[in-house]
Parts: structure tokens; sequence; C-alpha cells
């Protein structure tokens, strides 16, 4: 999917208040890389991810910051994914003052709380905590711009994955609810219209949902996970059904909590009466 993805500038400065930063780790999951940014517009900054860690990072960010004539006094970290923390360490060497936050800290960083606002000059972030990518996923809203760092709850492109579906879309719903602006995602292009893309997000979702339940009732009995990704995702690669079976799972967990569907022996699952009432 990389590949076809449109090009992104390893640096670019999205507004006044926002640089990103590309990881230059692209791939199937990643995408043109994880965003990284650079944030506020005076002689100190936030920095939010830190990528993987790969060697291109740190010397576009050193570039950056010079060019900038800045530094950076807080980075903020939006979940625990290897991509997204992988570049710490690097961080800490190019500027050891600096303090990071994460949500679920480990030895050194300090945590994040949910509303908690972080300033520099030119702009405030106000952390909100969204798990369903994972439980630590924190967004941050950027005040000034009415914007959202959405890490990688919402993508650039494409739709994201996801721990507990059920806990993604509450996050979801009440993401759209923060901000009315663009959103800078985890990873792939700026989001114009922020509130849209996640209102799509959700709409999407819903879809998959109702497409499982006609795939379970137009099922002669009970069917695996395999067979049912065969069923939704017709078009897909057959090297890909186990890998889409593990993601439609989720979907079948949250509809079982609901009492639509019902797992019997084997992991063969099929719908319930009270879907089909």
């Amino acid at each position: 999917m990389a590949s076809s993805l449109p090009h992104l500038p390893e640096v670019h400065k999205l507004s006044p208040l926002v640089i990103r930063i590309l990881g230059g780790n692209p791939g199937p999951f990643s995408l043109q890389g994880t965003n990284t940014y650079l944030v506020g517009n005076g002689s100190s900054r936030i920095l939010i991810d830190t990528g993987q860690g790969m060697p291109s990072w740190l010397p576009l960010l050193s570039s950056v910051l010079c060019s900038e004539s800045t530094t950076i006094s807080h980075a903020l970290i939006t979940h625990w994914h290897e991509d997204h923390v992988g570049g710490i360490n690097d961080l800490l060497k190019l500027s050891p003052n600096t303090v990071v936050h994460k949500h679920s800290p480990t030895k050194g960083q300090n945590p994040i709380i949910d509303g908690q606002v972080f300033k520099t000059q030119g702009a405030s972030l106000r952390a909100f905590h969204c798990p369903g990518h994972t439980t630590d996923h924190v967004a941050f809203i950027l005040e000034e711009e009415d914007a959202m760092f959405t890490g990688d709850n919402v993508l650039g492109h494409g739709t994201a994955v996801f721990e507990d579906l059920a806990t993604y879309l509450d996050s979801l719903n009440r993401m759209r609810d923060q901000f009315n602006g663009q959103a800078y995602p985890g990873h792939g292009e700026f989001i114009a219209d922020g509130k849209q893309r996640i209102v799509e997000y959700i709409e999407h979702r819903k879809q998959r949902e109702e497409e499982v339940l006609q795939a379970l009732k137009d099922v002669d009995g009970a069917a695996t996970p395999v067979q049912l990704v065969k069923a939704v995702y017709k078009d897909l690669s057959p090297l890909l059904h186990e890998a889409a079976a593990k993601g439609l799972v989720l979907i079948l967990d949250k509809l079982k909590m609901e009492g639509k569907v019902v797992e019997g022996s084997e992991g063969r699952w099929s719908i319930s009466e009270k879907a089909i009432l």
C-alpha cells in the first residue's frame, strides 16, 4: 500500500505552528512513515512522537531545529507502539533536557493526564485520552487552530486498526466533539476536515458490523471468521484472509457483547435470536 500512496516530503511546514517530520519508516502499516510534529513558533517548542528510531530521522529533526533556531522543551507520545517511541533515545542524545511525557510512562518519563495542557510559545496542546488503537492512546488538541493530532486512531489514508472495537468507537465519538478544524494524523497526509473524517470512520465501522451480521444471516448454520472474511471482503487477496480474520473477530466480539451473535464450538459464529428479531 505504501507504494501507491501520495508522496510526502520529509519535512513539511503544514501551518504557522506545525512542522511535520517523517520518521523514515515507510511500510504497509506505517504508510509513508510515522509523522512526528514540531509544534509552536518560538525558541522552544513541543515535539509530538519520535518515530521508530530510523537513521534518517534525527538528522532531519536536527536540521529543522537549526533552521528554526529552536529547541525542544517537551516530547509528547501518543502511544507506546515502537514506531512512535523508537526515537526517544536518539532525541535525548540530541536534546538531553527534553522532558518526555507518555500516558503510561516508563522509567524517566512523565505521565500524561487526560485534560492536561502543555504550553509553548504560540501553542497550547490539550491531552485527550482516547483508547482504542491502544489502551494508552492520547490525542492532542491544538487550541489555537481548533485542530487535533489524532495519533493512530485516525489516519491520513485508509482506516485504522484497534484493540477493542467498542472502546475505539466510543473514543471516535468523543474525539469528534473536541475540535472543528484539521487533523494531523500519526501516519499519512494531514486531513483538512478532521471532524468529517472521524464521522466517516464511525460510519465505516457501522457498515462493517452490518455486513458481518448480514453475512451470518446468509450462512446456513455457523461460520468461521475466515469464511466470513471471504463474504465481507470479497476483493481481498486470499493471502490476507488470515490477517483480516483477526480484525473481524474484534467486530464479532463487540456484536457478541451486544447479544447479536453467539460463539459456538471450534471458533464458529452464528447469528443470535436477538439479531434475527
